[in-house]
């Protein structure tokens, strides 16, 4: 944990004394991480970002993680006011950094707590409220462990309710690993949104330790094809289906809050694919450069720059039936004051509704990708016969399908997957059929 003072780190707690993890790790960008370009224009924001832990004799380079809580304060108001502060306002902010984010929500309700605390002191060579927030993270941390995955940040109802059909659009983009660039101007929105989007594939949050460098690739050097199955246990059928699916392995990143000082990363030729944010308007003015994809927050648009991820991303007619289904569930049920929740607090168009929806759609995709693979290898065998009507695979879109099996995740998961997966999970989009009157009349009311 550590200080941020204007691009500098002021403090390190929690570090043996006389070593600094930003110097033994490279860390010069960090402090740009920390303090989002804009969080002056706002009285509290949060950072959300990755980090390259280089290796040790006893541990291989990781990746971490961290969350900043940025404030100011009138430098009139100061208490003791260092010689150092020159400017009518002083702006910090407080950073916690771990080894996983999947706990970032309850470090979060603690950090912007204690921060404001820290703040409401007025004097900020007062450390001792730091300090002990600080000593109490491992406990806070050991309390989480054994808890099912806890997400946070903006809720699956908000994703759905603001994008509608488009969500499904961006999901199945992750998937194609094109170089994904999210824009807002309120920072901690900005993370919250990719956060929720890497969160719909199982077991991704907590499986990123190849998120923050393109070189990193532990996550496909540690796989083994399963050899048991119980399917009674999520868990274990999740495992045996291949997920999570590795969409940050080598070549990629993830940077939920990516400062400009980070464009050299993603313009690097071994940079094949990305997810990341920005909260600075040059970026739009550069899209087509660093982006296959720009989804701007703030006018709430979508725009693809790659015409064959244009194609790619082409809704099918089970596509759009499954994705406005969930859109209307959501809406029915939508309550002004408490976006998260359904409004009779019931489970249709809640938060583990909706993720147990999308975990049906790809495991279905999976199993029908894996049926389509079959079918192609034995199309001209006498003895083989087909259990099901044609490709089931062409219903979540063919060019869809094809561009999938074109991308390195794809490449991972067909290496270390049984080839019939389709013998566990029917290979059937879960919304499988061509186009009705109660299509039409449904995408007309919307």
């Amino acid at each position: 944990m550590f200080l941020c003072r204007g691009p500098e780190i002021e403090t390190w707690l929690g570090v043996d004394e006389g070593v600094d993890p930003a110097i033994d790790n490279d860390w010069s960008l960090l402090p740009f991480m920390a303090l989002s370009d804009g969080a002056h224009a706002v009285a509290e924001d949060y950072s959300y970002f990755t980090l390259r832990r280089e290796a040790t004799e006893s541990t291989a380079a990781t990746s971490l993680f961290g969350i900043s809580c940025t404030r100011q304060l009138d430098a009139n108001e100061l208490v003791n006011r260092p010689a150092e502060v020159t400017r009518s306002t002083v702006q910090k902010a407080v950073v916690v950094v771990s080894d996983s984010p999947q706990h970032f929500g309850a470090i979060k309700a603690q950090l912007g707590v204690v921060t404001a605390a820290w703040f409401g002191q007025k004097d900020f060579t007062d450390l001792e409220i730091l300090q002990r927030f600080q000593e109490s993270l491992a406990t806070l941390l050991k309390n989480q462990e054994g808890e099912v995955d806890h997400y946070f940040g903006i809720s699956l109802r908000e994703l759905i309710h603001e994008f509608k059909w488009q969500t499904l659009v961006l999901f199945k983009c992750a998937l194609l690993q094109p170089k994904t660039l999210f824009f807002g101007s309120h920072c901690e929105r900005l993370c919250m949104m990719q956060f929720a989007l890497v969160s719909l594939i199982p077991g991704l949050i907590r499986h990123l330790q190849d998120a923050a460098d393109p070189k990193f690739n532990a996550g496909e050097e540690n796989l083994v094809i399963p050899t048991s199955l119980k399917t009674s246990e999520r868990i274990s059928l999740l495992a045996y289906m291949g997920l999570p699916l590795q969409i940050f392995g080598k070549g990629s990143l993830f940077g939920p809050y990516t400062p400009l000082q980070q464009l050299d990363v993603l313009a690097d030729q071994d940079t094949k694919s990305y997810i990341v944010g920005s909260t600075n308007s040059l970026l739009l003015q550069q899209r087509d450069r660093y982006s296959d994809i720009l989804i701007n927050l703030d006018d709430h648009t979508v725009n693809i720059t790659s015409a064959a991820l244009r194609n790619a991303l082409i809704l099918s007619t089970p596509d759009r039936r499954w994705i406005d289904f969930l859109t209307q569930t959501v809406n029915d049920s939508w309550d002004e004051t408490n976006p998260s929740r359904p409004k009779d607090h019931g489970y249709a168009g809640s938060e583990e509704f909706i993720r147990m929806q999308f975990e049906e759609y790809l495991l279905a995709m999976l199993s029908a990708v894996k049926y389509k693979i079959y079918l192609e290898r034995n199309k001209d065998k006498e003895t083989y016969i087909s259990d099901f009507d044609g490709d089931p695979a062409a219903e979540f879109s063919n060019d869809w399908v094809h561009a999938w099996m074109a991308t390195e995740n794809f490449r991972i998961w067909n290496k270390f997957t049984d080839s019939h997966l389709f013998d566990i999970v029917d290979p059937k989009h879960p919304c499988s059929g061509g186009l009705s009157i109660e299509d039409v009349q449904r995408r007309l009311a919307q």
